[in-house]
């Protein structure tokens, strides 16, 4: 029972003992004949307060669950208001502020206390993207600088072969390192809305058969099978780049996800009001447990499932801003050591 129900009934009891026992008290006071036998006159008197009692106390007993009700939703209402608008606060939403009532109460004062809570935690988020933000602008420098001196080291024809094993290592750490600082670059900027997407008609078949052709060439040194299945003609409203970086993603992570000699198939399908790309693989799945974690940021899963694979959690995050800022929207299903799924379905356009 809600807290609402609970203190109407509790509301009502009172009331209706209360009537009672001012009725018996009524009762005896109007002083009726004492001189019959003892035994009538007790009859008489508590047939008299049967009859009060359901005549005033029932009524009374109406009246005081249905005043108890309107009073009680009169002085929840606040309640049931500032739990669904604190229901609606979100991480891009956290500057805005629960409505207050200003007369007050508790109430009204535990909006402000939210309010200035839900503040603080803005403040908190924004310092953190900003530290983000430049962080990863301050490591650009540095890293394209090594890049340049690894890559003319390592065309010294005079280098050892041991030392240009190394150099070639540590390029490759550098290149991994210029990936993850460019990822959070993109992602710092569009928590705080600073990435501008193009909108143009944007050929969403001719997309996919591109990354069909990419994905053949990623998927050969481990003999991974990519099959093209169906590809309906689609155009999007949307950014060429974006869409394409967020195909390669896909496809990337399918085939790096996967078992060697496993299978990849993309379906690109044209629906009634939007289409709906699907890319499966034939690897070792994902956990149950770890499903709806694989959007996080930096998240990578089980080691000992999956292995020792390049990358560094970003790619499915940054697949998930593609998408929404498209206005579409990304689902994941796995099923362990059978299939994993990623469907995607972004709003048609007219051709």
């Amino acid at each position: 029972m809600t807290i609402r129900g609970r203190l109407t009934w509790w509301y009502a009891g009172i009331l209706l003992v209360s009537s009672a026992l001012l009725t018996a008290w009524w009762v005896d006071e109007l002083g009726e004949e004492r001189t019959k036998v003892a035994g009538v006159a007790e009859n008489g008197g508590w047939s008299r307060v049967l009859a009060a009692t359901l005549w005033c106390g029932i009524p009374v007993a109406v009246l005081a669950v249905t005043g108890g009700w309107w009073m009680m939703c009169k002085a929840l209402a606040p309640i049931a208001a500032l739990t669904e608008a604190a229901g609606q606060i979100q991480e891009h939403n956290l500057r805005e502020r629960l409505p207050r009532s200003g007369n007050g109460d508790e109430l009204d004062r535990l909006t402000e206390v939210f309010n200035g809570m839900t503040g603080r935690l803005a403040q908190s988020f924004q310092r953190v993207r900003e530290f983000t933000l430049h962080a990863s602008h301050e490591l650009k420098t540095p890293l394209t600088v090594m890049h340049g001196q690894l890559e003319t080291a390592l065309r010294d024809p005079a280098s050892p072969a041991e030392h240009r094993e190394l150099l070639h290592s540590q390029l490759e750490e550098v290149q991994r390192l210029t990936r993850i600082v460019d990822g959070l670059t993109l992602l710092a900027k569009a928590d705080a809305g600073q990435v501008a997407l193009a909108c143009a008609p944007v050929r969403l078949d001719e997309l996919v058969r591109e990354a069909h052709a990419d994905a053949l060439i990623l998927a050969q040194p481990r003999q991974i099978d990519v099959a093209l299945r169906q590809l309906d003609p689609v155009t999007l409203a949307g950014d060429h780049d974006r869409l394409r970086q967020l195909l390669l993603n896909l496809s990337d992570n399918a085939i790096k996800y996967n078992h060697a000699r496993g299978q990849v198939t993309i379906d690109l399908r044209a629906r009634a009001r939007d289409a709906e790309l699907t890319i499966a693989n034939t690897g070792p799945g994902i956990a149950p447990e770890i499903l709806p974690r694989v959007f996080d940021r930096f998240f990578r899963g089980d080691a000992e499932r999956y292995g020792w694979t390049e990358g560094c959690g970003l790619g499915l995050s940054i697949a998930q801003w593609i998408v929404t800022a498209h206005g579409g929207e990304i689902r994941i299903d796995s099923t362990p050591e059978t299939t994993t799924v990623v469907t995607v379905r972004l709003p048609q356009c007219a051709a």
